[in-house]
């Protein structure tokens, strides 16, 4: 915490150290995580009523579907606004303008390739995927409905990273909140008609309980997935005829002598893709693996229904809720590999260590209280959130609400490893994590005979190891240490307040009022504020830090006000 006799005006380290138009990579994080988190609570507004339309096997079909889409996604979305965003920034921190128009072009060539043999894929291989890996052939109608999608999240990649590269976050941050509000409108509205369709279909044969129903009504909502790419991406190619003209300026102005050919672009691109791909490619293969393990190993005890029930819970409950804190750290991470680059590019190593410190940091300031409020709070959450019978989730989320901290920092670490020049480490890493994590899974589910739980407790190892494994290296190559007492001790003990005090607000406003959202609500508010007072007490947020963080202005104006500063 800063001494008293600072000034109130804003620190001249601070200013000094940041020139005017440096795009710092902590407030360009926070803009996407705010859109992130903004994502997030549609996602989980609009997951809601379609649950509660389309059932637990329903969300079955439907988590089922995405693990093979999002493996086909990879190749033409989830690697490029990684990758294009890295070559972009590092060409514009050289004033190279017009080869990074140049990486435009090649990126959407890529995109245009690659994204249309991903659809391909998925479109024609629909059937074998539902029915001989995961067993469930009702799967096939969400699939085939997902793979024009895959198309374009392409493009939609391409113009994000770039985008990011050229130090904005607002166009992406923009985008995702669009996407997510056409996608929840779309989904719930064709999966409610779809369902019903399917509901007069299966009374006109006669027939009840077979799937059908259910299966089309998850159809629908991955309808609303296509329609909600399609605008973001209608959105951003807007922007990109807004940028044109600023665009050609640069490019005329381009005085670096240096001028990259298409081939040599091509090559960068690839080997700067396809690392990337391979890390990713490892997390979604592990949900995939991990399906078709469980699926597997229930089909042979006859339990096939009990299954997709379940797999419905764990991925339409209990992994939305620990996704939404979860997508700050991807903000964080998206944000991180261009500042990274740029200042790998320039030789400040000081600055690549210090974007590393404040990555992590702000990582863990967020993950550690929301385990420790998804723990205190798992039922009241669960049962404000979801109707039916939410017991199995509301265990999940109990027992695995820790992974939010370790899936957190192990994509930080990720996002770190990759921005240094060092694209292969995430993907050794990863191999060494998911080989452990598939003994731990089949010993759990084989030996214990955990159930659906061993897929908990497996992923929360895999993250662990993955964050033991990112972090040695990180030490190694940055001769970077991890600051213990302001980034992991304190906020410990300000969470284990805070979690205390969350469920003694909601027992004792339950004491008066019988209404799950009230308590539910008091105690979150509660949590926030009991949270925010006890770190800034604590001194694990500075007045400079404040300054980085957009607000922070005006809430130290506020905190010294009310002399918590």
């Amino acid at each position: 915490m800063e001494s008293k006799g600072r000034s109130r005006g804003k620190p001249a380290a601070v200013t000094a150290r940041r020139p005017k138009r440096e795009s710092d990579f902590v407030v360009q994080g926070s803009i996407l995580a705010i859109a992130s988190i903004v994502v997030r609570i549609i996602g989980i507004a609009y997951r809601i009523p379609m649950i509660n339309i389309i059932g637990d096997e329903g969300m079955g079909y439907y988590g089922t579907a995405f693990n093979v889409y999002n493996i086909a996604l990879l190749l033409s979305s989830y690697s490029l606004p990684l990758a294009v965003s890295k070559m972009v920034s590092v060409r514009l921190a050289n004033k190279q303008y017009r080869t990074s128009v140049r990486i435009l072009r090649v990126s959407l060539a890529y995109a245009t390739v690659v994204g249309g043999i991903a659809a391909f894929v998925i479109w024609f291989g629909a059937d074998f995927f539902a029915a001989k890996v995961f067993f469930m052939p009702y799967a096939a109608f969400a699939l085939k409905t997902l793979a024009p999608t895959v198309w374009i999240m392409a493009y939609l990649g391409v113009f994000r990273g770039y985008y990011q590269g050229r130090g904005t976050m607002v166009p992406t941050a923009f985008s995702q909140v669009l996407e997510q509000i056409m996608k929840a409108i779309v989904s719930v509205a064709a999966g409610s008609i779809l369902f019903n369709e399917a509901l007069k279909v299966e009374a006109l044969k006669g027939e009840s309980g077979s799937g059908y129903v259910n299966a089309w009504g998850a159809a629908g909502g991955t309808i609303g997935t296509g329609a909600g790419a399609f605008t973001a991406l209608a959105f951003l190619l807007f922007v990109f005829a807004l940028y044109k003209k600023q665009i050609r300026k640069q490019v005329k102005r381009d005085r670096s002598g240096t001028l990259a050919g298409y081939g040599e672009i091509t090559k960068v691109l690839f080997f700067t893709v396809i690392p990337v791909v391979l890390s990713s490619a490892i997390y979604n293969v592990n949900s995939v693996l991990d399906n078709g393990i469980l699926a597997y190993n229930f089909a042979a005890k006859g339990m096939d229904a009990e299954f997709v029930s379940q797999w419905g819970v764990y991925t339409g409950k209990y992994h939305l809720l620990i996704n939404v804190p979860m997508a700050v750290s991807n903000a964080l991470s998206s944000s991180l590999i261009p500042s990274v680059s740029r200042a790998v590019a320039l030789g400040d190593k000081r600055m690549v260590r210090a974007k590393v410190a404040a990555a992590i940091r702000f990582s863990l300031l967020i993950a550690i209280p929301s385990a420790v409020g998804l723990t205190v709070l798992a039922g009241p959450v669960n049962n404000l959130l979801f109707s039916g019978d939410n017991s199995l989730a509301i265990r999940m989320t109990l027992y695995g609400s820790i992974a939010v901290v370790f899936y957190s920092v192990s994509t930080v670490t990720n996002a770190i490893l990759q921005g240094v020049d060092r694209m292969h480490l995430p993907i050794i890493h990863a191999l060494i994590s998911l080989v452990l994590h598939l003994v731990a899974l089949e010993v759990m589910a084989l030996v214990f005979d955990l159930g659906i739980f061993s897929m908990v407790y497996a992923n929360i190892l895999f993250a662990l190891f993955m964050c033991w494994l990112n972090h040695r290296s990180i030490r190694k190559l940055l001769r970077y240490r991890q600051e213990i007492k302001r980034s992991i001790f304190l906020p410990l003990l300000a969470s284990a307040v805070m979690g205390a005090c969350a469920f003694g607000v909601y027992n004792l406003i339950h004491l008066g009022i019988k209404s799950n959202a009230i308590c539910t609500m008091g105690a979150i508010v509660a949590a926030i504020a009991v949270y925010g007072v006890l770190l800034i007490k604590f001194g694990c947020l500075s007045e400079s830090e404040l300054y980085e963080m957009p607000g922070g202005t005006r809430l130290l104006v506020l905190l010294k006000k009310i002399r918590l500063m």
